[in-house]
């Protein structure tokens, strides 16, 4: 009688551990995942810039701020966030790039 009464608590307990393992564990994999896949984007955007700046006839002082600003964030390898912005000042470096070599 006397171990009956305790496995039910213990059993109830093993089953929210491996319950609340389980969810964590698949929330920073997918965190970890996003993360990751925000700074490939961020890195392509930068290459693409450069490959732009590289491209372009003429010094867009504007662009030129933008790619360093996208450069100084990704060599702090910063979170989510920082990735975004990275991204964000790449693409728009990319786009005043682009415009340049169009005339």
């Amino acid at each position: 009688m006397t171990w009956s009464w305790l496995i039910w608590p213990v059993g109830v307990v093993l089953i929210a551990a491996a319950g609340y393992s389980a969810t964590y564990l698949a929330r920073r994999r997918t965190r970890d995942l996003l993360r990751r896949t925000a700074w490939n984007n961020a890195r392509a955007a930068i290459e693409a810039a450069g490959v732009s700046r590289d491209a372009a006839p003429t010094t867009v002082e504007e662009a030129e701020l933008l790619y360093r600003r996208a450069e100084l964030i990704a060599a702090d390898h910063g979170g989510l966030a920082a990735a975004r912005e990275a991204t964000d000042h790449a693409d728009r470096a990319d786009r005043l790039w682009r415009a340049a070599a169009r005339g």
